[in-house]
């Protein structure tokens, strides 16, 4: 129990300050019914991926927790925890995710409350069944408990429903305020570090959930006044948007928005702060239904053959890297200045595509599939709900010090070399990439129907081969990313690029490069007669 509480906590205090994105697809939105659920944990940290198992406890148990300042507390601990991916998905096919928005500062409660949203996404994935059940889980223990974390934005999903939570806390007052909608089957719903339900309806609990008191308390804390004849919308008024978080936040929505459905020819308007312009729709129906491999690609995006393309311009330099250092806000001469906050950022600790299939036993039905690293430059490989293990190179490493031994190392090491030469060595690690995930993905129905028909015979047989499977895809991929580090060091080199027979070439700088290098100081490089 010590050893789970701890890593809870490390969760917790590498999590907590970093920005993410998600992505929910329900069933009937995509090509072959599975429901989708992509998170991309956008922090410098190094993830171990583990399996827990189910686990019985006595009668009396207690969990303990501490919040990001040391706040302790416990709860009485249930009879029985489910089986647990990482933090991603348990036993049922029930996967959350979040985006942190913030909201307003003075309703954060560090003081007394000990239960951060890390927490909540854990204890709802060891207690509940449903998308539904995680909601009741989740909301009733911070109402008797109280909430210590900033306004937080879950994705809560299962194989039938999808459901967007939106919570911030009340301050000094135990508890905290909070919205639920179930998205529309046949739809899709992005959230990016902004809360995006706004109005709700009122008296439709089969689709809308809501704290009792989620419009008394912003009367009461005056944010929102009834007689201004406006209707209440909860982000409004617990995280009412100002004009520069809108680049950041809503245009990674209005990128995933516009691909999905490109015949809403949705502006960019919004998230640029412009004047009258309307916010995204909560949910949107594609044009197409999605495969899975269009989930992934999804959110590989640095808003490329948009104004924003951050491929492009001075600040990618000579070889189009998207790749911009942090932080994304920053100053010179006093004047206050932002780089895009793209989709796909090279300070991705790690990012999942949870796909769950309610036509399929759990224990293949349910797939995470986990990549490590920058999503652009990271391959997703399958990892079976009914697997008991997963690769040890996804368990192992250490950020301060390298080795190729840790997959987290291994990604990291070939998209940060990769950003060396953007433009070039992106196409090699794409060719790759994609057929690794074509090769995963083509498997997955003979995977599948093995393991059920293993299953008649001895559900222990079922789960070892499940296990071998995931593990041998897992170290397949890391092997086979070594490789790939070792090619682009070689084919790379020294400034040069070698051809297909391995010789040196000079290609030296992209015109457009020696265009401005011109333009800045022509005197300097210009050959005299």
């Amino acid at each position: 129990m010590k050893k789970l509480i701890l890593l809870i906590l490390l969760v917790g205090l590498f999590v907590k300050t970093f920005p993410c994105t998600n992505l929910i697809v329900t069933k009937g939105a995509s090509t072959d019914g599975s429901a989708y659920l992509v998170y991309t944990n956008d922090g410098e940290w190094l993830y171990h991926l583990q399996i827990f198992q189910a686990k019985d406890y006595p009668k009396g148990e207690m969990v303990s927790f501490s919040n990001r300042h040391g706040v302790k507390g416990e709860i009485p601990q249930v009879r029985h925890t489910y089986k647990l991916i990482g933090f991603h998905m348990n036993e049922f096919q029930l996967s959350v995710g979040e985006t942190t928005f913030g909201g307003r500062d003075e309703l954060m409660n560090q003081k007394t409350g000990f239960l951060e949203y890390w927490h909540l996404m854990r204890l709802a994935l060891e207690r509940a069944k449903t998308a539904r059940e995680a909601i009741a889980v989740m909301t009733s223990l911070v109402e008797k408990y109280g909430y210590a974390s900033e306004g937080e934005s879950f994705s809560i999903a299962d194989p039938n429903e999808a459901w967007l939570l939106e919570m911030v806390g009340k301050g000094d007052e135990k508890g905290a305020v909070w919205v639920a909608r179930k998205i529309p089957d046949g739809m899709v719903l992005a959230h990016a570090n902004h809360s995006r339900i706004g109005e709700f309806p009122l008296n439709d609990p089969d689709n809308c959930l809501y704290a009792k008191d989620v419009i008394k308390f912003a009367i009461k804390k005056g944010y929102y006044d009834p007689k201004s004849g406006k209707p209440f919308r909860f982000n409004e008024a617990y995280n009412p948007m100002v004009k520069y978080r809108m680049k950041y936040t809503a245009s990674r929505v209005w990128s995933l928005y516009r691909r999905i459905s490109p015949s809403l020819n949705l502006s960019a308007d919004y998230c640029l702060g412009n004047d009258d312009s309307q916010p995204y729709p909560l949910w949107i129906k594609p044009d197409k239904k999605l495969r899975l491999v269009d989930v992934m690609n999804l959110v590989r995006d640095h808003y490329e053959g948009t104004p924003f393309d951050m491929t492009k311009g001075l600040a990618a330099g000579p070889f189009g890297s998207p790749n911009r250092v942090p932080p994304v806000s920053w100053q010179y001469d006093s004047t206050g200045y932002s780089w895009e906050r793209p989709i796909s950022v090279y300070y991705t600790a790690f990012s999942f595509v949870a796909q769950m299939r309610n036509f399929l036993p759990n224990e293949v039905g349910g797939i995470v599939w986990f990549g490590e690293d920058d999503t652009y430059l990271s391959c997703y490989h399958p990892v079976f709900l009914g697997a008991n293990d997963v690769a040890e190179p996804y368990k192992t490493g250490d950020m301060r010090k390298f080795s190729w031994q840790s997959a987290w190392w291994v990604f990291n090491f070939v998209s940060n070399y990769a950003n060396l030469r953007f433009s070039d060595m992106s196409k090699d690690v794409r060719q790759v990439r994609d057929s690794m995930e074509q090769y995963f993905i083509a498997q997955t129905d003979t995977v599948a129907k093995t393991a059920m028909e293993l299953q008649k015979k001895s559900s222990d047989d079922m789960h070892k081969y499940l296990t071998d499977y995931t593990v041998d895809a897992g170290n397949k991929l890391v092997k086979e990313w070594i490789n790939l580090g070792e090619s682009l060091i070689t084919k790379y080199n020294d400034g040069f690029v070698k051809d297909k027979n391995g010789s040196p070439k000079s290609t030296g700088y992209p015109d457009e490069w020696k265009k401005r290098i011109i333009e800045d100081d022509k005197a300097r490089y210009l050959n005299r007669e």
